[in-house]
């Protein structure tokens, strides 16, 4: 391990290292995007850990509609089902006889959860209800062979689940004053209408992940499809307006340009409802906790949700990110947006344009990390050169070390990966 150097001090500009002289600002040891002993030591001590976000309420409105979410990084399969009672219950998606996979679908209504293989049936609750030819067994305890329950829970209409079978800490201790930043947003309203995409990326989590934690990118990937959405004379390279770390988790104010002007088919999307690019807003219909400092430049507010779940926010519109690893270097990539009901062909038209606008922006994006990924081990380079605004990225890494050698310093980056494994036995 290398110890992090102390940080500058604001005075030479760097404003956010400065909040957070523990994080150092030494360069990111580049074998944590590549080794697949890190990798290991990740989906061990944090995936199989940590809250992870699967679905939102209104997936499972009714009782019997249930969720199935393949983890990979996890090992297994969830299922998350709305029972008789209207409460939400979670189990591996595993037959309790031989272990057949229950539920292939993602998604659905049922009354019971009827094994394929060979008919064993569970109710909704997860208890084993009825087996074949039961008299046939030896000594068959019905009653202990319920499917295996996970823990879930739900925070603003997120539904979470944790692998652990023994949680250290509930859903609300995890999120902790991150969530208290989001209090009073309205994501039920919000959450009305929901476009949804899917894709597996060639390129490490983590890089997918930090591709998404920083803004000083956008004037340079982004210049043709956001020319001067989030740039301008004065802010050239998309400074954010705000940040804050949490012990795990990050927020971050990002800068929008007032002095935008928009496309004809912009403005009228501007006039009927939710658009990628805002330039105005109402502070009035804003938390305390999004754009904190109330300024009139503000576009979105980034919240990062350790490990890999992002809620992006701005009036009337939000968006969410989740990557799920498969492997060290490929990654599930899920991107949803989120509108209210439409209440005229307008609105439904500016809900429109908006998706593909956000779908196009996020090609870019995918296209870079796949190509960032497709060169790490070629030894050319040893490490990833940060800057000051680049600070959430810095905050994420330390966090994965600190969770896998069971340290809470935040000073030291990994050198190897197996060091790692070392210092937390």
């Amino acid at each position: 391990m290398t110890t992090i150097k102390t940080a500058r001090s604001q005075s030479n500009g760097h404003k956010w290292h400065a909040r957070y002289p523990e994080l150092g600002t030494e360069p990111l040891p580049l074998e944590v995007f590549t080794s697949k002993e890190q990798f290991s030591l990740e989906r061990e001590h944090i995936f199989q850990k940590v809250w992870l976000n699967v679905c939102r309420v209104e997936q499972l409105p009714n009782p019997g509609d249930y969720w199935v979410k393949d983890i990979g990084v996890c090992n297994t399969s969830v299922i998350v089902v709305r029972g008789r009672d209207g409460q939400l219950r979670a189990f591996h998606n595993m037959c309790s006889h031989r272990g057949n996979k229950l539920i292939w679908a993602q998604q659905g209504n049922s009354s019971a959860f009827p094994c394929k293989f060979h008919g064993w049936m569970y109710g909704l609750d997860g208890t084993l209800k009825f087996v074949p030819d039961e008299e046939k067994f030896f000594d068959l305890k019905k009653d202990c062979l319920g499917l295996s329950p996970v823990h879930v829970d739900v925070w603003e209409g997120f539904v979470f689940i944790n692998i652990d079978p023994d949680p250290q800490e509930t859903l609300q201790d995890y999120l902790g004053e991150m969530a208290a930043q989001l209090t009073g947003y309205p994501f039920a309203e919000c959450s009305a209408t929901a476009f949804s995409w899917r894709s597996e990326v060639k390129a490490n989590w983590k890089i997918v992940k930090d591709s998404f934690q920083e803004v000083y990118h956008v004037g340079c990937l982004h210049k043709r499809s956001l020319p001067d959405a989030f740039v301008s004379k004065d802010n050239p390279y998309t400074h954010v307006l705000d940040m804050k770390l949490f012990p795990r988790h990050g927020r971050a104010s990002l800068f929008g340009n007032v002095a935008h002007q928009p496309s004809p088919v912009q403005t009228l999307s501007y006039k009927h409802g939710s658009i990628l690019v805002r330039n105005g807003f109402s502070e009035q219909t804003l938390p305390v906790g999004i754009n904190p400092t109330r300024s009139t430049n503000w576009s979105f507010e980034l919240h990062v949700i350790f490990p890999a779940f992002f809620v992006v926010v701005s009036e009337g519109t939000y968006f969410t990110h989740q990557f799920w690893p498969l492997d060290v270097d490929r990654t599930i990539w899920e991107s949803t947006t989120y509108f209210p009901k439409a209440r005229n062909l307008a609105q439904r038209f500016s809900q429109e344009y908006s998706r593909i606008i956000f779908r196009d922006i996020f090609m870019e994006d995918a296209r870079t990390v796949e190509e960032t990924q497709s060169v790490l081990s070629s030894g050319a380079k040893q490490d990833f050169i940060l800057q000051d605004y680049e600070l959430l990225v810095r905050h994420s890494h330390n966090v994965v070390l600190n969770m896998i050698t069971g340290k809470n310093d935040g000073r030291t980056f990994v050198r190897a990966s197996k060091r790692a494994g070392e210092a937390h036995v």
